[in-house]
């Protein structure tokens, strides 16, 4: 499962404007990163895309650092 974290780890990084090791495992995307509700969809959007999942935005609540993230992403990819 590690391979996806860091999967992850890297498409938030990317949509945040951040090095992916500036991204902790437990950071708050948005007290921590400064995530808006608009980059959290987008951040929704592309592992939508990258994992082919359909993932509803009111989980988005449930996805506010890599972990919460991860573990959402596997309930509905199946990991």
């Amino acid at each position: 499962m590690s391979e996806h974290m860091e999967q992850l780890r890297q498409i938030v990084a990317e949509i945040l404007e951040l090095e992916p090791s500036e991204i902790a495992d437990t950071g708050d995307f948005v007290s921590d990163y400064n995530a808006d509700s608009l980059l959290a969809i987008e951040i929704l959007a592309r592992i939508e895309k990258k994992w082919q999942i359909d993932i509803p935005q009111n989980e988005l609540p449930e996805m506010r650092n890599l972990v919460m993230t991860r573990d959402v992403v596997a309930r509905y990819a199946g990991w």
